[in-house]
């Protein structure tokens, strides 16, 4: 990777799971009646076709991993997992209300957090308590993030006895120094054995997050890490950098400071090594940041194109409606985004109310919902095109321009109605999807609001 498309790329810019993205949500002009008649019109568009996602967040755990920008609730206190299975439980049948008919479920994650936090017990039956008045497709596939500290042999059963077949093990690097530093010490042979008794137990896809970029590590760190993680043979991978976000309040980012954390031009590096060793072991690269065997749903999709991205990242399948259920979840109507709020306290005090506790949001203008799906297929396919008008808006020309410097660089190519990112171009698909992100254009951030593009 040439070091000076890195200097000149290396900026502030948006992951894009969703757009417009959360620091340019109109929240003056969204509201809860809004939001609830864009849950209502898109479960009546979707349900029956292709059913509903479910994202369950799971805010607490154990001990603070200082490489989290998630929000969590750190303790010991497992007395909290009742009250708040039931809090859960209770915003679902406020969803449910706005719904005509039954839902299908054909997604559903349990993010965090530390999901395993929650014992077997309590997690199966949330999961019962949130199908017993829905549907479940055929085809469905449910997910949740593994501690391998704390994923035992009961929790993978449990779940998959309620339909689990899918697990991700958080790994991030399997350095000492570098897991000391981030405060998530967990020894290969932990790795091993949770990841073994998945596969025992019959799930069918287990995945390994991988961070680069992470305070103290090298490119021997990266490639010791991903040889280690070869032995292993996840079916999926998520190997993404670490994004530092300290001015995010309460992130737990700390410990450590920007002096620790390699270069620009070292994470890049650290990047190409891990892919290259990941090709030659036989993972295809999907989408940004994402590997998998050609066994595995994340490669069919991406084959088929049918290779989706919302707040839960890559998913196999598009669903238009994503409810996300607990505190700081977001939800997408595909006509309007949501946000619950962050405490847990008060999440709980407005579902005893009997209000969605979402605090904020934004309607998407047709303009937005063109936008929208040009930057999809982008992070998706690394291609756009707007052959028809349903494709084309009135800035196009300007956006166009902001690509040329882009296509004399080589990281893609302009056709004559649409444009194709080039295999050089992918490590750099957010900054071209910069370009097609009128709100970012038209108002530029004063101060920064996103982690580094590379």
């Amino acid at each position: 990777m040439c070091s000076n498309l890195i200097d000149k790329y290396n900026i502030p810019g948006p992951r894009y799971t969703s757009y417009p993205t959360v620091p340019y949500w109109e929240n003056d002009t969204f509201s809860l009646k809004k939001w609830k008649e864009s849950i209502k019109r898109s479960f009546k568009e979707s349900n029956d076709k292709e059913g509903i996602s479910l994202y369950i967040h799971l805010p607490f755990c154990e001990s603070m991993c200082t490489f989290c920008g998630c929000n969590k609730r750190i303790t010991r206190r497992h007395e909290v997992e009742g009250p708040y299975i039931s809090t859960l439980l209770k915003e679902w049948e406020l969803y449910r209300a706005l719904f005509d008919g039954k839902p299908t479920i054909k997604e559903l994650h349990l993010g965090g957090g530390t999901p395993t936090f929650f014992s077997p017990e309590n997690l199966a039956a949330l999961i019962h308590g949130i199908v017993r008045h829905a549907k479940i497709a055929e085809d469905h596939e449910f997910s949740f993030e593994g501690h391998p500290n704390n994923t035992t042999r009961e929790h993978l059963q449990a779940l998959y006895d309620v339909g689990f077949r899918r697990v991700s093990y958080g790994v991030q690097d399997y350095n000492k120094t570098v897991q000391k530093a981030i405060h998530r010490v967990q020894p290969f042979e932990r790795v091993k054995k949770v990841t073994d008794l998945a596969r025992e137990i019959g799930y069918t896809s287990i995945g390994h997050d991988i961070i680069f970029g992470l305070p103290f590590q090298t490119k021997t760190e990266v490639a010791h890490t991903i040889e280690r993680t070869k032995e292993l043979s996840p079916d999926r991978l998520a190997f993404y950098s670490y994004a530092h976000v300290p001015w995010i309040k309460g992130n737990g980012q700390r410990g450590y400071n920007e002096a620790d954390l390699p270069s620009g031009e070292e994470k890049r590096m650290q990047y190409e090594i891990g892919k290259g060793m990941l090709s030659e072991a036989g993972y295809t690269e999907i989408g940004m940041d994402h590997f998998a065997l050609e066994n595995d749903t994340l490669y069919e999709s991406m084959e088929s194109q049918r290779l989706h991205r919302n707040f839960m990242g890559y998913t196999a399948s598009k669903t238009q409606l994503m409810i996300g259920l607990g505190v700081s979840s977001i939800s997408d109507s595909w006509y309007g985004f949501a946000q619950n709020v962050k405490g847990i306290e008060e999440y709980e005090h407005l579902i005893r109310e009997g209000v969605i506790p979402v605090y904020r949001g934004h309607i998407l203008t047709e303009e937005d919902e063109i936008i929208r799906k040009h930057i999809l297929n982008l992070m998706c396919h690394f291609e756009t095109f707007w052959d028809d008008d349903t494709f084309r808006f009135t800035e196009l020309p300007d956006v166009l321009v902001r690509l040329q410097e882009m296509e004399r660089d080589s990281l893609l190519e302009i056709l004559p109605n649409g444009i194709r990112v080039t295999e050089k171009g992918r490590p750099f698909v957010r900054n071209i999807c910069m370009s097609f992100d009128l709100r970012l254009q038209r108002h530029k951030p004063e101060t920064r609001l996103f982690s580094m593009t590379v």
